[in-house]
């Protein structure tokens, strides 16, 4: 356990900063949404949904009975 800590101590005084700084680093500034890509992902979601229920109704019609 102590050889595993001062390897992850060793690797962040190399490196000179942490994990979470590096990842946050790279990724930058968020860019905002589009209108048609906030569109999309409801459209998604309503037509999974959608399909959740028909499906659902399939099977208790199909299947179960």
């Amino acid at each position: 356990m102590a050889k595993i800590n001062s390897e992850r101590i060793s690797e962040e005084s190399i490196s000179g900063s942490k994990r979470e700084d590096i990842g946050e680093k790279a990724l930058g500034e968020f860019e905002p949404w589009e209108s048609w890509e906030t569109q999309l992902c409801l459209w998604s979601i309503g037509i999974g949904m959608t399909a959740l229920v028909v499906l659902g109704i399939l099977v208790n019609q199909f299947l179960l009975s």
